[in-house]
């Protein structure tokens, strides 16, 4: 199954969901699906790329595991931040209002899925 598949899928099964985009670790879009711009997905995804980067960052200096997801809340929206694997992660944009456990429970799924095709 290809990531477009994937990432089209989890977007259509997420109320409120507005973009989905894998990056590596440097904050490179790799695939995405959106109802946002193409270029506004990308630029999410490379800033919250670099958000997971120095969070891990910060958590090996306290000598702590890396994070299994992180969910960032704001007064737009969510986004919820779930790693693949240590070169690259899963991003899904909530809008305000939408219900982000339903949304982490399928991102989880989602990355289960594309784990394999991206571990290679």
């Amino acid at each position: 199954m290809s990531f477009k598949v994937v990432l089209n899928q989890l977007l259509h099964e997420v109320p409120g969901s507005l973009g989905v985009i894998i990056v590596d670790w440097e904050g490179e879009a790799v695939d995405q699906a959106t109802r946002l711009g193409e270029y506004d997905i990308k630029i999410l995804g490379a800033h919250h790329g670099i958000i997971l980067t120095l969070l891990r960052e910060a958590l090996e200096r306290m000598g702590s595991d890396c994070p299994e997801e992180v969910i960032i809340r704001t007064q737009q929206g969510t986004t919820l931040i779930q790693p693949l694997t240590e070169d690259y992660l899963l991003i899904l944009q909530l809008q305000q209002g939408a219900l982000v456990a339903r949304a982490a429970q399928k991102l989880r799924r989602c990355a289960e899925c594309l784990y394999d095709d991206i571990a290679l």
